[in-house]
């Protein structure tokens, strides 16, 4: 059976960095690709597909995380990393990981989820 386990989220003041763990089991994990969603705190918002990386290591962010989020994936560990850098407040949600075999499905089409890792981003 799948199991997403997302950790490392926090309080952070604007400015500051976190680096997100998401630990992937019961898939192959070195195959898929993956990526990073996100989940804001406003009523009705919708999960984001934020970063992705293909098994072959090939990188996508989205345009309003650029330059400040990094994906990484270690095989070995069957485990996803996503170092977010000069945090924002805007940056504040749940965030979750999730995989999928050429690319990141869209959320529609995803049927394991984790807990998410929930960031907050305040003085």
């Amino acid at each position: 059976q799948v199991h997403l386990e997302e950790s490392g989220g926090g309080l952070v003041q604007p400015g500051g960095s976190l680096k997100l763990s998401c630990v992937i089991s019961g898939i192959r994990f070195s195959d898929y690709a993956m990526g990073w969603f996100r989940q804001g705190p406003r009523k009705y918002a919708e999960r984001e597909l934020v970063a992705a990386i293909t098994s072959g290591y090939r990188t996508n962010y989205a345009t309003s995380v650029q330059d400040r989020f990094i994906i990484s994936r270690d095989n070995a560990k069957n485990t996803l990393y996503l170092q977010i850098d000069n945090l924002k407040p805007g940056d504040t949600a749940v965030y979750y990981c999730n995989y999928g075999l050429t690319h990141v499905p869209p959320v529609e089409d995803l049927t394991y989820w984790g807990q998410g890792a929930l960031v907050v981003v305040s003085t």
